[in-house]
């Protein structure tokens, strides 16, 4: 059986270095696909502070619907990044907090963040150079 068949339930059945995220196969590649997400990036970036709630978070993370955060909960639930717990009161309460494995994630979002906002004016600036040569061209 190759990586791209494998079944995602038995992850033990490969070590880390047999998957290369360059092969079109490699179930790796799925790490990415969460990663290019930026809700799921904000999310677990809010995470790393301490758990909340889920209206707390929709209310920290400005712009995001209702429907894409539970979405990316649920995803994230499944990665084993998120874990959800809901406590017996009326109506229901429902906290999210990271996962070890979440935790590991967090920490270098962290710089990535810190990237993004130290260089979003060389970007913008590069973006409207290319946007210039492109109109003038």
């Amino acid at each position: 059986m190759d990586i791209a068949t494998q079944p995602a339930a038995d992850p033990s059945a490969q070590t880390a270095d047999c998957y290369n995220v360059y092969m079109k196969g490699c179930p790796a590649r799925l790490v990415f696909d969460r990663l290019a997400d930026k809700w799921s990036l904000l999310i677990v970036k809010i995470l790393r502070a301490q758990p909340r709630r889920f209206n707390q978070l929709r209310r920290e993370i400005e712009g995001i619907s209702q429907k894409a955060l539970s979405q990316t909960l649920q995803k994230l639930e499944r990665d084993g990044l998120v874990d959800r717990h809901a406590f017996p009161t009326v109506p229901v309460t429902v906290e999210y907090s990271l996962t070890e494995l979440g935790r590991t994630l967090a920490e270098i979002i962290d710089p990535l963040a810190s990237w993004a906002e130290v260089h979003i004016e060389d970007v913008l600036r590069a973006q409207c150079r290319y946007d210039a040569r492109r109109v003038s061209a």
